[in-house]
């Protein structure tokens, strides 16, 4: 499975598993100067900017620990510029991480686990 392909699924695992907990996703790739959020979903009273990090193994540590500070950062500047560029956003809001790990033999879910406060 390329880099790729592994994003892509790995992002079609997370919209369904935040939606079977309760998200409705809003919006997919918002990008802007400061970078890019995976997807934008409402989820009870909040807005939530959501980055999905997909692995196929973990040679290279765990999709947990992919996210550095300066992506954390990124994150933030883009939610604030989201929520700038929109009429009346909502006053709660948050950023949430969905791991997904994905068997490379057969492209099913080894893990999907959805992190909420991910960034403070």
């Amino acid at each position: 499975m390329k880099k790729q392909e592994t994003g892509k699924r790995g992002e079609q695992l997370a919209c369904k598993a935040l939606e079977k907990k309760g998200y409705r996703i809003l919006e997919k790739n918002y990008r802007c100067r400061h970078g890019e959020i995976d997807l934008v979903a409402r989820h009870r009273d909040y807005i939530v900017f959501i980055e999905v990090r997909s692995k196929t193994g973990d040679a290279f540590g765990t999709p947990e620990e992919s996210v550095t500070s300066a992506k954390k950062q990124r994150l933030l500047a883009t939610a604030l510029d989201y929520l700038g560029s929109h009429e009346d956003p909502p006053e709660n809001w948050r950023i949430d991480f969905v791991a997904v790990q994905i068997d490379p033999s057969d492209g099913k879910p080894v893990r999907v686990e959805i992190v909420e406060n991910a960034v403070y």
